[in-house]
């Protein structure tokens, strides 16, 4: 009984392991299709453009520019500008601390403009930052900057 059982068991694999023999040549592989390498993406500006932000004085009102923060920026940057909204912890990179002397000061209104316009990816900055120009018009951008300057003493 046994030896019928190796017997089939060995049968059944030649048959599903094409166990017949061929006079057919074997299948030489044929070379794989030659491919272009992918191009390489254009590289992120590595600062702030600032030719989208417009000339002259960008600071509007700081009151109006407030209103705003609280509205559109303070889920991220916190109330009070410490980069410690409720959702700042989820993000990577975190929220930048816009009561930060130091590293406001570091930043033009040009460059505020355009981060807060065209958003974090525009001057080569974390993605995650929000363009907000389609949805805050000039004036209220300025607003903001104006806002911004007061939280950091800038």
């Amino acid at each position: 009984m046994i030896r019928a059982l190796a017997g089939l068991f060995a049968a059944a694999l030649l048959v599903a392991c094409g166990g017949e023999k061929s006079n057919a040549p074997p299948a030489v592989p044929s070379p794989a299709p030659a491919t272009a390498p992918a191009p390489t993406p254009p590289a992120p500006p590595a600062t702030a453009p600032a030719a989208s932000a417009p000339s002259g004085n960008l600071r509007g009102n700081a009151e109006a520019g407030k209103a705003l923060y609280q509205q559109y920026c303070a889920t991220c940057h916190g109330a009070s500008g410490h980069g410690d909204g409720p959702v700042a912890a989820t993000l990577n990179p975190r929220p930048a601390n816009h009561a930060d002397h130091v590293f406001m000061a570091g930043l033009t209104d040009a460059h505020l403009y355009q981060v807060i316009s065209k958003g974090g990816a525009s001057v080569g900055k974390s993605p995650m930052m929000a363009p907000w120009g389609g949805v805050i018009n000039d004036q209220g951008i300025k607003d903001l900057i104006a806002y911004l300057r007061e939280l950091s003493s800038t």
